[in-house]
């Protein structure tokens, strides 16, 4: 009977075949370990000369790591580990043997480890983060629709851009001349939400930004979402609500990944049980200065001051209502304060930094369509945009959650290039 290593525990004293690759290999005289993945776990498999025919013996000699095969055996419990199972090896077929493996068990630099990327996606550490990034994004999903959001995807190609085309990839197209790759679908489920109301897109964005911090790609994966009639007190409480069910989904399903990634998962514990905290962007910059930044009025957060604000924090947080000056021209003017909009960035904690951008949109034409003249963006590209706000404009709001930031944070790990199976930098472009 084929099986999956994922269900050896109910699978305990039957014979099973499993399909899969040579992860590890020992040997103590009569026994050979073999530490086997078939994609949805590890186990060891247990060949001992004097329990299999010569030519199985001969196979098993003959495996190299990373070796093609399939093994028959009876699954057993783990004589020293509860919950983990062995399988008793009683036939064992090469599929292929594999060739010296360019990845020795040794240390290696990032870079040697990016150039093999495509193999080094076999280790432990990176089955885990794909793992736990499959986690988040069916989390996100999952969450969306239960609040009545409609996937409604958006373009990659883009004649323009939400805040100018200086950060985006420019792309010849055919005889329309100049597009782009775009960095949001923002605009597109805007229009979106006067056929459905709540919709979000999901997929990849691209970024022109010759950033080398540990927190930027060129290209990743974004989830974008709007909703007609939710104002800005609603977008955040959306927000905390799907941050608090990917957390919660990640704490639940995906316990075996965090140990192998040694990621301490009870930091998140608070996340999911505590309110998230608000702050003003004011309130921010006294704060910051309070633990010594030298931030001054009217700038945005950089790495540094996100990493203080949250350093004692175990929720994320809010920072909202920022200056007018700085921020993009869709977004809502406050009503109290009309030098500051009605938005939101969510700082993580354990200095994971920004992993949220949101606000309330503008909806009164006259006012979009000021702001756009005032930040010397060609308003003939915006008309289709403009239009959504002559026929049935309505309140409404929305954001955007980077996926490849979200598993950075949840995996614990230093860099986002691990959190992507084919990572592309300013410096990479290959594999």
């Amino acid at each position: 009977m084929d099986t999956f290593i994922k269900n050896f525990a109910s699978s305990v004293g039957n014979v099973v075949t499993v399909r899969g690759w040579l992860h590890n290999k020992r040997s103590s005289g009569a026994i050979i370990f073999l530490e086997i993945r078939d994609g949805s776990g590890f186990v060891q498999a247990i060949v001992a000369k004097q329990h299999v025919a010569p030519l199985v013996w001969e196979a098993a000699e003959q495996l190299t790591q990373e070796s093609s095969l399939e093994l028959t055996g009876t699954v057993s419990p783990h004589p020293k580990h509860a919950q983990l199972y062995e399988l008793q090896v009683s036939s064992l077929i090469p599929i292929q043997i594999a060739e010296e493996y360019p990845i020795a068990k040794k240390e290696h630099g990032p870079d040697f480890l990016m150039d093999y990327r495509h193999l080094w996606l076999r280790s432990k550490r990176q089955w885990a983060i794909l793992r736990l990034r499959d986690v988040i994004e069916t989390a996100m999903h999952d969450y969306m629709h239960r609040e009545l959001f409609i996937r409604t995807d958006s373009p990659i190609f883009t004649p323009n851009a939400c805040e100018g085309t200086t950060t985006l990839f420019p792309v010849e197209y055919f005889d329309e001349g100049t597009a782009y790759l775009a960095q949001t679908g923002q605009l597109y489920i805007e229009a979106a939400i006067a056929s459905v109301g709540r919709c979000y897109d999901f997929g990849p964005v691209f970024r022109n930004e010759k950033s080398k911090t540990k927190r930027h790609l060129a290209e990743f994966w974004m989830m974008d979402a709007e909703a007609a009639f939710v104002e800005h007190d609603e977008n955040l409480r959306l927000q905390e609500g799907l941050v608090k069910f990917i957390v919660s989904s990640c704490m639940e399903r995906c316990q075996e990944e965090f140990k192998l990634l040694e990621r301490n998962p009870e930091p998140l514990r608070a996340i999911v049980e505590k309110p998230f905290t608000r702050l003003s962007y004011d309130e921010t910059i006294l704060r910051l200065r309070e633990l010594g930044s030298d931030i001054k009025d009217g700038e945005d957060l950089g790495n540094d001051d996100e990493a203080r604000l949250t350093k004692e924090s175990d929720v994320p947080i809010f920072v909202e209502k920022w200056p007018k000056a700085i921020k993009s021209f869709y977004m809502k003017v406050d009503g109290i304060r009309p030098d500051r909009v009605l938005n939101a960035d969510l700082i993580a904690t354990e200095g994971a930094g920004e992993i949220i951008g949101g606000s309330q949109r503008e909806e009164n034409i006259d006012i979009l369509l000021e702001r756009i003249r005032h930040e010397g963006l060609p308003e003939k590209e915006y008309a289709w945009y403009l239009d959504t706000r002559r026929f049935g404009a309505v309140p409404h709001s929305g954001f955007g959650i980077g996926l490849e930031r979200m598993v950075r944070w949840m995996a614990g790990v230093e860099h986002i290039r691990e959190c992507i199976p084919f990572p592309r930098t300013i410096t990479r472009l290959r594999p």
